[in-house]
């Protein structure tokens, strides 16, 4: 039987007074779709955010495909890595914020091509094209010369989209992609989405859009209060939920 893609082994995390995470186990098989549900400061963001490692974890262990994160084994002792040891291990993640983070300097072919070319060293002239054909891919293939401040939010989150691709991550983690959306933009995102778990990238997505989450997710977890309440099939957590705190949080999304 295959390694999953990504394991968390009762992770917890605290911020002050705040238990953010509370021994959060997981599994996540290679090329699933696994959203997670929840209401604010439920710990969903913070368990992204351990995963690529921008908050340490207080205890517990995330492995990616086998490899510990954040540490490395010296006999019987765990030993913190350094900071460029962790950047190394994050480049096989790409994150989708709600907030797009683009450069607003820098033309969306621009900000695409800026990862590749700085951080991987690879030759401009195949990341030039390779963003021409992510552009086209998320369907803004006549907006390579525009600007952030000349797109909607739905577009720079598509350009946000092509530029975590174009890192060509193991792992993708979407953070309320949607969330800073008009509505009528929500659909255009959700859209690329749909197909980036149609060809089998690993996905790890917290969203509220629980239309997308019935339709794409492989396994949909709901958490309060740091915990995993409970996980399963979406046709059984959206639609026959065990837990009563998960039908209360699913009737009012409705």
């Amino acid at each position: 039987m295959p390694s999953p893609m990504v394991s968390i082994i009762n992770v917890s995390k605290r911020f002050g007074a705040l238990q953010a995470l509370d021994e959060v186990s997981l599994e996540i098989p290679r090329g699933a779709v696994q959203c997670i549900i929840g209401p604010s400061g439920s710990g969903k963001s913070t368990l992204l955010r351990c995963i690529n490692q921008l908050e340490p974890t207080d205890s517990g262990a995330i492995f990616l495909e086998d490899e510990l994160l954040g540490f490395e084994r010296k006999g019987d002792k765990l030993l913190e890595l350094s900071e460029g040891q962790i950047a190394g291990q994050r480049m096989k993640t790409g994150t989708v914020f709600q907030r797009f983070n683009l450069f607003q300097h820098m033309t969306a072919r621009e900000n695409i091509v800026e990862g590749p070319l700085r951080v991987l060293n690879r030759p401009r002239g195949e990341v030039m094209d390779e963003a021409v054909a992510l552009l086209e891919r998320v369907g803004l293939a006549d907006k390579s010369g525009a600007y952030p401040a000349e797109l909607s939010g739905g577009q720079q989150q598509r350009v946000a989209i092509a530029r975590a691709l174009a890192m060509r991550p193991k792992l993708l983690l979407f953070d309320e992609p949607t969330s800073a959306l008009d509505p009528e933009l929500v659909g255009e995102v959700l859209a690329v989405m749909h197909d980036l778990a149609s060809t089998g990238m690993t996905m790890i997505v917290v969203t509220h859009e629980l239309a997308f989450a019935r339709d794409a997710a492989s396994n949909v977890v709901f958490m309060d209060r740091g915990r995993i309440v409970e996980q399963g099939l979406p046709t059984t957590i959206l639609t026959e939920p065990t837990e009563q705190r998960t039908r209360d949080f699913i009737g009012a999304e409705r």
